[in-house]
């Protein structure tokens, strides 16, 4: 399958390169669609790609990984002698044009395979049991797949950093079960949700709350809606689920006490020599409000800045 170039990349700036990311479903937005990522939802790729959302600019983790990248490209053509470019381009589908990629690297051959994928990552030692054996977080696992179908290759590779100190790198085989089933659901999510600007079901994130917030953002004063029985259901399934939340609330809170009681005036506390727990002074400033507004209440006119919010609360 030939690879379709939907744009360069080259020197794009980053309001374009948002531009074109709402064109399709990519990579790291593939799991996300699929409901097996941890850190982005459904719902939210949905609110980007409508543009009721812009992502948050990539914080200091997504920033030491991009000034990486090259690092861990490097090793792993020292370690497994294979070549490998970047390639500064948007790929597309050539069938389905709303499954874009963006990869890391290509891979120029192995063995007479042809091109592949090389991805590189950098994790925090923390997550070296995500990683171990033949391990693959799921998120990632999906997005090689993703790139192997929008490319049409037939292998991958991870390449990952652990800690700043421990390299790994893994082959990942084209898997056309997962990819089929991929297909299908990205299809779905873009042309019975995006396409038609149909929100997904709702879910726990805070994607969701924001768009009902869009979505509903001032109450009727005095209306009422009835709810049916499997609506009813929900309230008990919530004030269930509150009650459940402040149990574990108190749990924690628990091992956190007994575990502050042990460090007592240390700020750090070590086990098999990696730290593990920190309890550090910190000093905050915070305006008394209050008292501005009994003390200077002019200046408190001034500078007062008044939002509106529903509150949901359960009766």
């Amino acid at each position: 399958m030939a690879m379709n170039i939907a744009a360069s990349t080259k020197n794009l700036a980053r309001e374009e390169w948002l531009k074109l990311r709402m064109k399709g479903i990519g990579g790291s937005d593939a799991s996300a669609v699929a409901g097996l990522n941890r850190y982005k939802s459904p719902v939210s790729v949905f609110m980007e790609k409508t543009g009721q959302y812009q992502s948050d600019p990539p914080g200091e983790a997504a920033y030491w990984g991009n000034v990486l990248e090259d690092v861990v490209a490097r090793e792993f053509t020292v370690q497994t002698g294979l070549r490998v470019q970047r390639s500064n381009k948007l790929y597309q589908h050539p069938k389905h044009s709303f499954m874009l990629g963006n990869v890391d690297r290509l891979i120029m051959d192995k063995g007479g395979r042809g091109l592949g994928v090389l991805e590189c990552k950098t994790a925090s030692a923390y997550k070296l049991g995500e990683w171990e054996d033949e391990r693959v977080p799921d998120e990632y696992s999906i997005q090689l797949q993703h790139y192997m179908a929008v490319l049409g290759v037939e292998y991958g590779y991870f390449a990952v950093l652990i800690g700043g100190q421990k390299f790994q790198y893994k082959l990942v085989e084209r898997n056309d079960n997962i990819i089929k089933s991929l297909v299908e659901i990205e299809h779905d999510f873009w042309n019975r949700h995006v396409i038609p600007a149909i929100p997904p079901l709702m879910d726990g994130s805070d994607a969701s709350s924001d768009l009902l917030s869009y979505l509903y953002p001032v109450s009727k004063p005095a209306s009422e809606i009835l709810l049916q029985d499997d609506q009813a259901a929900l309230v008990n399934r919530l004030v269930a689920a509150k009650e459940d939340a402040k149990a574990a609330e108190e749990v924690v809170k628990k091992f956190e006490n007994e575990l502050k009681s042990v460090m007592g005036e240390n700020e750090v506390a070590i086990y098999n020599g990696e730290p593990v727990l920190t309890w550090k002074s910190n000093d905050t400033t915070r305006l008394d409000s209050k008292r501005l507004k009994k003390e200077q209440p002019s200046i408190f006119e001034k500078y007062a800045n008044t939002t509106s919010a529903r509150r949901f609360l359960v009766k």
